[in-house]
């Protein structure tokens, strides 16, 4: 694995969890459920979003691997069957199923040979990238969420 590689994996592994530990502390639970902007997901919706995307990136990942070069559409949450359930279950099933569910990848990453980080498939808006790639567009998305939520829970 490059270093490349694993700085990006140590960084799939902690900022998840680092996020609750330290910027969710001592958040009451009721502002995790309030819009604070009209019309823009609440902080629970961000992180059902959050749970629910990690699980299409596991599908992508699964479907790179198989070396035949998939072509992705863009996902929307708006336009998923399977996002409002997620956007229903409670602020800690949420919070707990998404870490659950990132141990298990960081497994699977973990377990992935050089030649699997080069694999590719199509974004519909980046274009061909390896899972390398994918890995550092999904941390950047996870990140943005993270920091509009960060905004709602600490008043920014």
């Amino acid at each position: 694995m490059s270093h490349a590689n694993s700085d990006r994996l140590k960084r799939f592994e902690t900022q998840l969890d680092q996020f609750f530990k330290e910027a969710l502390d001592g958040i009451r639970p009721v502002l995790l459920s309030t819009r604070t902007v009209p019309d823009k997901w609440s902080p629970k919706e961000n992180l059902a979003h959050l749970g629910r995307y990690q699980e299409v990136f596991q599908e992508r990942i699964s479907q790179i691997l198989t070396g035949k070069i998939p072509r992705f559409s863009r996902y929307r949450a708006e336009e998923d069957p399977e996002w409002p359930q997620w956007a229903q279950r409670s602020t800690e099933r949420i919070c707990a199923e998404l870490l659950a569910s990132r141990w298990v990848l960081v497994e699977r990453l973990r377990n992935l040979k050089k030649e699997d980080f080069e694999k590719t498939g199509i974004h519909p808006k980046f274009g061909e990238m390896p899972v390398s790639l994918w890995l550092e567009f999904f941390l950047l998305h996870e990140g943005h969420h993270l920091y509009l939520v960060f905004q709602q829970v600490r008043g920014g």
